[in-house]
């Protein structure tokens, strides 16, 4: 019973095109294949495609037997390498891209097996059909949402432009479901919003690591000092970030950190995979249009700062948490982050397919390995003041079948999470909660990290039940080379 709650009780990541990885993409290299080939074992391979040929109940296109024997023998690798099929790979690189054809929602799935909208995208679609953070899809057309996986829903969701779709919702406080008719469109997401939530305070998200995120990030803190000169201080929110382009992480790291600093080291098989990524522009630029980071206000380099992460933090964004705690740049404030700690790189094999394949691990500045095992925040604070809610039921990387290890660390014992009683108790409060919006005045860690950057006292996890006396946090931060 305990496995079923944990698969039921579970939230997403806030899909719109969700890249849990780190990613980067190369063309297939033509390598001279090991001679020493596993004859034996590739004749059972053709005396199973010849058995299955003439003896299955029914016939099977060859096309069909190979790419599945293609897809088991990548998935067997580990949780985050995969064969990629022509709309897979398109929804990837659509994804990295930042736009896509849908409706415009972010979506989670709820703890009755619906899909939960976290929050509509701006001027959207669903944005314009009226659709609201908190409601609940049941169905999709005429297909009921219960028993899909949150991807087969956003399969549903995506289409052709200008194609339509029924969403059934239900909303609290609505006696009776409310159908919705949208109309797909190509939405441009932002990777990136903020804000100054109080004099001198700024609140910055990075919602997923995709190609315009540098561009994006370079605007947003731009626009930002514009609207107050004199910041004291600036809060990165990368809660529930689950990862994207690894040139993404890097340029975001080397926004706040100096030109040359040392962002990121990978280590694997190839030789091309053992390097070292720097805050300059060749590691970051991902087009040949000038430094935009070079043109931000030179206070950014020193500003106090305080990092947001949880269990939904993941891949990316726990390379911008690990690289900014190495130096001492920010304060890591939240909980235990994801733990992935490898990187996928996309092997294009024809024009439209492709290989994910995890081929390194990647490590913090100081050479700590995040595999398996994640960024510890330097103050432990729960999502909410009572708990840590729906996070503390989330899996994380150690709990993946067939995860990579941890080669710089021996992994943690995993807490027991299965305790059907403490799942119940979870599910329950959860449900009688509003839906949190990140960076509103309810954002209890938001409010701790301003805490912590203002010299206030920070109401840490419960299970510390104690408040820590933040010491004044000095107008300048040292930085280390």
């Amino acid at each position: 019973m305990g496995k079923k709650l944990k698969n039921t009780g579970l939230v997403g990541l806030g899909v719109v095109a969700g890249i849990a990885v780190s990613l980067q993409f190369s063309a297939m290299a033509q390598r001279p294949a090991d001679p020493a080939l596993p004859l034996e074992e590739l004749r059972q391979l053709a005396d199973v495609f010849g058995l299955i040929k003439s003896d299955y109940v029914e016939p099977v296109e060859d096309k069909k037997l190979l790419t599945e024997a293609i897809t088991g023998m990548v998935a067997s690798l580990d949780p985050h390498s995969a064969y990629l099929d022509k709309k897979a790979y398109a929804e990837l690189r659509e994804g990295s891209q930042g736009k896509f054809v849908g409706l415009g929602i972010e979506i989670g799935q709820s703890e009755d097996g619906y899909i939960k909208i976290v929050a509509p995208i701006e001027d959207s679609p669903a944005y314009r059909a009226g659709i609201k953070a908190g409601d609940l899809i049941t169905r999709l057309d005429a297909t009921p949402v219960k028993g899909l996986s949150l991807d087969e829903s956003v399969k549903k969701m995506r289409g052709e432009p200008h194609s339509k779709v029924s969403l059934t919702v239900l909303r609290k406080d609505e006696p009776e479901p409310l159908v919705f008719h949208i109309t797909r469109e190509e939405i441009h997401q932002k990777s990136v919003k903020g804000k100054i939530v109080e004099p001198g305070y700024a609140w910055l998200r990075i919602a997923q690591f995709q190609e315009p995120t540098v561009d994006d990030l370079a605007a947003k803190i731009t626009e930002l000092y514009k609207q107050d000169p004199q910041m004291k201080g600036l809060v990165l929110d990368l809660r529930n970030d689950p990862g994207g382009v690894l040139q993404g992480a890097i340029g975001v790291a080397a926004a706040f950190l100096p030109r040359d600093a040392a962002i990121v080291s990978t280590n694997g098989q190839l030789p091309d995979s053992r390097q070292t990524f720097y805050g300059r522009p060749e590691y970051y630029l991902l087009r040949n249009e000038g430094d935009i980071l070079a043109k931000l206000p030179a206070a950014v380099k020193n500003v106090p700062m305080a990092v947001l992460v949880n269990t939904g933090s993941a891949s990316a964004s726990e390379i911008v948490a690990g690289a900014l705690q190495d130096y001492k740049r920010a304060t890591i404030i939240g909980t235990q982050t994801f733990g992935k700690g490898s990187v996928q790189t996309i092997r294009q094999l024809t024009a439209d397919t492709a290989v994910k394949l995890t081929t390194a691990r990647y490590y913090t500045p100081n050479g700590r390995s995040i595999q398996a095992k994640g960024i510890t925040p330097d103050l432990q604070v729960e999502e909410n003041a009572d708990g840590d809610g729906l996070n503390a039921l989330r899996l994380r990387e150690a709990d993946l079948s067939k995860h990579l290890t941890n080669d710089r660390d021996q992994e943690a014992a995993k807490a027991k999470r299965d305790e059907a009683e403490e799942q119940l108790r979870i599910l329950m409060a959860e449900r009688k909660r509003k839906p949190l919006e990140f960076g509103s005045g309810d954002d209890f860690q938001l409010q701790q990290a301003l805490n912590h950057l203002k010299g206030l006292p920070v109401q840490t996890a419960k299970q510390d039940s104690k408040l820590v006396q933040a010491d004044p946090v000095p107008a300048k931060t040292p930085l280390k080379k």
